[in-house]
């Protein structure tokens, strides 16, 4: 740490709350496989005995998101109580202390919920470091030395396709011209395309009305999901396509609805709407899967895309491998946090794959841009083929909001990661008692878990133990 002052800096206490957002009631979100998520994250405050804070989250999408504020109590002594310094300067050993805890791996091993409340606390820890050297994530990224970076990743497990001194090589020879890069990053910003359009649950006239009103606004680039009946997907695009013309690009997303041969022949017809990607065509683990896809579609001039569900830098590494996919997708909070994702970056760059970063649920367009502009200045050193995602919305409950301007992301820059939500927000949205959630459950809109028992609750009737 550059700051000596904060050498003796200690974690004195870990917060984790569940916030949850109804997205559901409009359909925002919604896709072949999740047809009704409430946007929602396991939110985590970090503390000092200084007066900063580091918060970071890990996305959900409703139930299931007190599962991953369990885990992070859980996992939450392996932080608390230690000093700043030794977790920072070996912060790759953190990493690992993290997702190898003795027990607690077992309901891994860096996968699942397990790993989403690793993320949430990891990124609260990068989060606490940015505020304290007073820099924005990336910033902190581009003026590490090299050694100073690749320190903060673990590469076990990955070292048979990059190594240390390989990951070093490649950050030392992009030494030159990182100025002028990071200059490109606050001036001009990082290209973006909007999926906002494009959830199953839309109707013909939302569609139709909010590409009008993006395409006003200069978006040349629309994802839409597509999987849950072909007939309807083929209109749906025909209805993109009339709309946005054919100069500007689709791309399609199937979030892990059909198997191998199934993506294969839906996509084949889908092809004469030109779609640039499919996106998660399979299940996210079927590497060899997405290999057999990607060589079918290519003749087509249909990519392969895939990662948002990607649970570690081991499935990626197979991924890059198989040339199953063409474009890399690292999520944020899916992955353990900014050390793991570092460590994939850098594994694309090895294999020529562009990254292009999931983003839209909540926090991740505010996480990800941070990572996209790091990417661009220190390693890939080209926007080509790259883009981030955007999704307008929920983006008022940050303090610090990513800021899209001309459909790029610009260089944040205020110290952080940009995930400090206002209390407000979480106090009117920590399920199931923030104000907003009683009053959905006041008007019959959501049901109340605490007005009836689960069913699965035990209780004794007449000296027997009954399940409801």
């Amino acid at each position: 740490m550059a700051h000596t002052t904060y050498a003796a800096t200690r974690i004195r206490g870990l917060s984790v709350r569940d916030i949850r957002f109804p997205t559901s009631l409009e359909a925002d979100g919604s896709d072949a496989i999740h047809p009704d998520p409430d946007y929602s994250c396991a939110y985590v405050i970090i503390y000092t005995d200084t007066d900063f804070k580091g918060h970071g989250l890990a996305f959900t999408i409703g139930r299931g998101n007190e599962l991953v504020v369990a885990a992070v109590k859980s996992l939450a002594k392996v932080v608390v109580g230690k000093k700043l310094r030794p977790i920072f300067e070996n912060f790759a050993g953190t990493w690992r202390e993290l997702t190898s805890e003795s027990q607690m791996r077992w309901v891994g091993p860096e996968k699942g919920v397990l790993h989403l409340a690793v993320a949430a606390i990891v990124n609260a820890l990068w989060d606490l470091w940015a505020r304290i050297e007073h820099k924005p994530l990336w910033k902190l990224l581009v003026d590490m030395e090299p050694e100073t970076l690749v320190s903060t990743i673990d590469f076990r497990y990955m070292e048979d396709v990059l190594t240390r001194e390989e990951a070093l090589q490649m950050l030392r020879e992009m030494q030159t011209g990182k100025n002028n890069r990071e200059e490109r990053m606050i001036n001009r910003g990082f290209p973006a395309y909007i999926t906002s359009a494009g959830w199953l649950g839309y109707s013909q006239e939302k569609i139709e009305r909010l590409l009008k009103g993006f395409i006003s606004q200069g978006w040349r680039h629309f994802k839409i999901k597509v999987g849950q009946d072909l007939e309807d997907d083929k209109r749906r695009c025909k209805i993109v396509r009339d709309v946005i013309g054919e100069e500007r690009t689709l791309m399609v997303d199937a979030n892990q609805k059909w198997s191998v041969k199934e993506a294969v022949d839906w996509m084949k017809e889908l092809a004469p709407y030109k779609p640039r990607w499919i996106e998660e065509p399979t299940s996210p683990d079927d590497i060899l899967g997405h290999a057999t896809i990607a060589e079918a579609l290519r003749p087509l001039g249909i990519k392969v895309a895939t990662g948002e569900m990607c649970q570690n830098r081991v499935v990626f590494k197979q991924l890059l491998q198989a040339k199953a996919i063409d474009y890399c997708q690292i999520d944020a909070c899916r992955l353990g946090g900014v050390n793991e994702v570092l460590a994939v970056y850098l594994m694309a760059k090895k294999f020529n794959v562009p990254v292009c970063p999931h983003a839209g649920g909540v926090g991740l367009c505010e996480m990800v841009q941070h990572l996209q502009m790091w990417d661009y200045i220190c390693v890939s050193g080209t926007t080509k083929d790259r883009i981030i995602e955007y999704v307008d919305h929920l983006q008022e409950h940050f303090k610090h909001p990513r800021k899209v301007v001309s459909c790029h992301y610009l260089a944040p820059k205020i110290a952080g990661y940009s995930v400090e939500m206002w209390e407000e927000s979480l106090m009117k949205y920590e399920y199931p008692y923030g104000s907003e959630w009683k009053k959905l459950f006041s008007c019959g809109k959501y049901q109340d878990p605490e007005a009836s028992p689960p069913p699965w609750i035990e209780h004794r009737t007449k000296g027997k133990i009954v399940y409801r």
